[in-house]
């Protein structure tokens, strides 16, 4: 498929068959980033130590926030280069492409240096244990080197989705993902490197990742650019980038966040508690990665739509993934929620863990049939450019809402409370998403966003 083919998604392909077709891909590739986080906790638990497992889940929101700044770039830059398309201005969208690129670039080498600096604060914000503190420590210090290509891979398996190469961004992510699961119990288990393997696998896997989205570049295929040469901060190529990617990014970082404060609330009722929960997170994350999957792989239709100006579009695309995403988030917390017991058990064997595990996992699934429906807006919305409704909502999902819920149904309920405040959160930031939805961008040919600018 040429670039110019690749397009044709976005303009003239039933609506229907444009969301799945780049939708699919999405999902597909966000399993398979669940599948690599399933693999991760799975291959350790066959260690039969649950302080490693305990380690991973105090581990895991700080290697998310590497994560989350990727998705400053991608999300941002996917928002402005689809845009940018729909309006034929390929010129301006290979520049905040390059601008995306080495950005990821600085930024990551920047991250890297403070985590390895600050690593024992670190290590004391998490709440890491005696227990758990030198199997967290050598798990992070590994991922850290590694952090500029977990930001190209994440930033870039977004942009390649807005010139219309779903299936070529969702191959990234396979490789990446399929070769760290590969790897898991080679250097977990078979070469008995335990945590430290499970780290080394996960460098490995998003090295390969953000090679392959660099030769796809380097090969020509693409009409976006990572060259230097078109590199720019000028004509609001990053003030344009950041305005979306940062909120965006928020929910991410707020969710790192948010873990890493409800781990050191957890921590009080035990290593074994710690690790029932981080195996509940596992279970939702099952229909919340799907959910993320289809959103992302919705906004670049949605982009394209604005910067087209082909509103009644945007309205039918908006409908049928509204509907293909609640139905999917049933169907899957369906699924969920009969193999409870099953999946936990994948994961620890420790009787205590188990228990915790099960009774986590049917509380943080009583919402997760809404995940779809949260992620189509928030995408929605920054698809239109509308970067104080998405700022609110990902402040509010995680932060606001969900890390004052922590404490107040703590002190309410104990234990349960800290595991109830997320479907409380889940609840009140959907009405929040469908409130702004409707006041700022229902009618949208009421009012055009504007425009990128042109380039200089």
């Amino acid at each position: 498929m040429n670039n110019n083919q690749s397009l044709d998604v976005f303009s003239t392909m039933s609506v229907p068959k444009a969301v799945i077709k780049n939708a699919v891909p999405a999902m597909v590739a966000m399993l398979m980033v669940l599948i690599y986080n399933l693999a991760d906790t799975f291959f350790i638990g066959q260690t039969h130590d649950a302080y490693q497992v305990a380690a991973v889940s105090l581990a895991t929101p700080v290697f998310l926030i590497f994560m989350a700044v990727g998705t400053i770039f991608g999300i941002g830059g996917t928002s402005v280069v689809s845009r940018a398309l729909g309006e034929g201005r390929k010129e301006y969208a290979k520049k905040v492409c390059s601008f995306c690129m080495w950005a990821c670039v600085v930024v990551g080498l920047a991250m890297t240096a403070l985590f390895l600096a600050f690593m024992d604060l670190l290590l004391n914000l998490i709440g890491a244990s005696e227990a758990t503190w030198s199997y967290a420590k050598d798990y992070l210090t590994l991922v850290s080197i590694g952090g500029v290509f977990v930001l190209i891979s994440n930033c870039f398996s977004n942009i390649l989705r807005a010139e219309g190469q779903a299936n070529k961004a969702m191959i990234g992510q396979i490789i990446g993902n399929l070769l760290n699961v590969v790897l898991d119990p080679i250097m977990i288990l078979g070469f008995g490197w335990q945590i430290t393997g499970a780290a080394v696998a996960t460098v490995v896997g998003n090295f390969m990742a953000a090679a392959y989205y660099i030769a796809y570049f380097l090969r020509g295929q693409s009409t976006l650019s990572i060259s230097l040469k078109d590199f720019s901060m000028k004509d609001k190529i990053c003030s344009g980038v950041l305005v979306i990617g940062i909120p965006a990014s928020l929910g991410s970082l707020l969710m790192s966040i948010s873990q890493i404060v409800m781990n050191s609330l957890m921590v009080g009722y035990g290593d074994m508690a710690l690790a029932g929960i981080g195996v509940a997170m596992k279970v939702t994350m099952i229909t919340g990665m799907l959910a993320m999957g289809i959103g992302q792989g919705v906004q670049p239709l949605l982009g394209y739509c604005v910067g087209a100006g082909t509103w009644d579009r945007y309205k039918k695309t908006m409908k049928f993934s509204l509907w293909f995403a609640l139905l999917l988030g049933i169907a899957m917390t369906l699924l969920c929620c009969i193999f409870t017991d099953q999946i936990v058990l994948a994961f620890v064997t420790d009787p205590s863990a188990f228990a915790y595990g099960v009774e986590f996992s049917r509380i943080l699934l009583s919402t997760s049939s809404l995940f779809g429906v949260f992620y189509v807006l928030t995408n929605a919305l920054q698809a239109m450019g509308a970067a104080v409704p998405s700022l609110i909502i990902n402040l509010s999902r995680q932060g606001l809402i969900y890390i004052p819920a922590l404490f107040v149904l703590k002190a309410w309920l104990g234990i349960n409370g800290l595991v109830w405040a997320q479907p409380v959160a889940d609840i009140l930031s959907l009405l929040l998403a469908v409130i702004l939805y409707e006041k700022d961008v229902r009618k949208p040919s009421s009012k055009a966003p504007e425009p990128v600018p042109a380039a200089a």
